[in-house]
């Protein structure tokens, strides 16, 4: 069993690159964002060079965000050679090939628009965009520029965990089968406490939609990723539970006319999300995502069940896997724990010797390793911004759904 799984993934390994990065050609990055995502963005640029032997050497060549105070000390901090306050002043800049997108959804269209016109390569943070119309506009400008030679990947992280690449390479060599079953939950619980300060992410104008988007996007692509196939129906609820917040306090010297203490505004976005859906092959989904589930601080579970086996992730336990073979005996069959650290494990060849554990930053890093190697290559990104598309319309299409359930008919017991 175990020589079988080691083919595997010597098949499916990448080809390991020929010119090491000391040497490599520059590919000067510059990043629209500097909070959360900007800093595991920066994390991953800064490292992936000084881990893997790249056929072109990342620069952290300018850092951009409004309040020129915040991004001097981002850039400070994160190790970027310059800071921008204007986007387009970023995008213009002459040792800038590779724009990197961590702003909230409502600027990702006209950011990636502009830079891939611009002839740079773009990555743009998930979900792509707040519509499906924002992000049919860009998919059409990726299209355009990839004949140019321009690569435009989504960044979807999660697909760079070890033990969920290992996962993928396990079933598409067949030993699950014919998938039955895809379960997928994403629970945090950061919005319980309804004395939560209203943020962007709770506004429809700038986040397009609550946990839905914010966690849902992982989901869904992850769902499609494992399975290597598409959705192509669903049935949804969702509810916002806490329907207004307090307004964030405004520091000493704010704009005239700030909200007083007792100033709240309207949450415009779903709190948490249910699902149902089927897979093109007729298996059968489940999603739940929510951002109000006391406990959970970033608890993202899937399990997938075939007809010849089952396999578990939990991120909370995120260097491994549990698998279960169907064909052994019952007598000695069941779920077993693999510990994803093997130097022939996805990722794994560059880090430390197996039980070593990676986290959560070290996706950041296997991301920028792969686009780095697409732009070297030319082929085509995963996910691509395609994939970020399919992804808005099964959003979207969820989003319809929970909306005709809105009005619940009552049951007689």
């Amino acid at each position: 069993m175990a020589r079988r799984e080691e083919t595997d993934q010597e098949a499916a390994a990448p080809p390991e690159p020929t010119v090491p990065t000391a040497s490599a050609p520059v590919l000067g990055v510059g990043m629209v964002g500097y909070a959360f995502m900007g800093a595991a963005h920066s994390q991953g640029w800064r490292t992936a060079g000084h881990v893997f032997e790249l056929p072109m050497r990342p620069v952290l060549a300018a850092i951009c965000g409004r309040d020129r105070a915040a991004v001097d000390a981002a850039a400070a901090r994160h190790g970027w050679a310059a800071a921008e306050t204007d986007w387009r002043a970023l995008i213009a800049r002459d040792d800038v090939q590779l724009v990197d997108i961590c702003t909230p959804g409502d600027s990702h269209a006209e950011i990636a628009v502009a830079a891939l016109e611009a002839g740079k390569h773009v990555l743009c943070e998930k979900p792509l965009a707040n519509t499906v119309a924002e992000a049919e506009a860009m998919t059409e400008a990726a299209r355009r520029a990839a004949g140019r030679g321009q690569v435009a990947m989504v960044g979807f992280n999660y697909r760079r965990v070890p033990a969920i690449a290992h996962a993928r390479q396990l079933i598409a060599g067949g030993r699950l089968g014919a998938l039955r079953h895809v379960r997928a939950a994403y629970l945090q619980d950061w919005l319980v406490d309804p004395q939560t300060p209203l943020t962007w992410r709770l506004e429809r104008e700038r986040a397009g939609s609550g946990a839905l988007g914010d966690l849902g996007a992982h989901i869904v692509d992850l769902a499609q990723y494992l399975a290597g196939e598409l959705l192509v129906g669903v049935s949804a609820v969702s509810e916002t539970f806490v329907r207004e917040r307090p307004l964030p306090a405004v520091p000493s010297g704010g704009f005239p006319g700030a909200a007083g203490p007792a100033a709240r505004g309207a949450v415009t976005v779903d709190d948490a999300a249910l699902f149902t859906g089927r897979l093109a092959s007729g298996a059968l989904a489940s999603f739940e995502t929510t951002r109000m589930a006391a406990g959970r601080k970033n608890a993202l579970r899937l399990e997938i069940n075939g007809e010849r086996g089952s396999l578990a992730f939990d991120l909370e336990r995120l260097n491994e896997l549990a698998f279960h073979d169907h064909t052994e005996p019952a007598t000695t069959a069941g779920f077993r724990r693999i510990l994803v650290t093997e130097p022939r494990h996805p990722y794994l060849e560059a880090w430390w010797p197996p039980g070593h554990a990676l986290g959560y930053e070290h996706t950041f890093v296997h991301q920028a390793r792969d686009l780095v190697r697409t732009i070297a290559e030319g082929t085509a990104p995963a996910p691509s911004f395609a994939d970020g598309l399919q992804v808005q319309r099964v959003l979207a299409a969820v989003e319809e759904s929970a909306a005709k359930n809105s009005v619940h008919t009552p049951v007689a017991l």
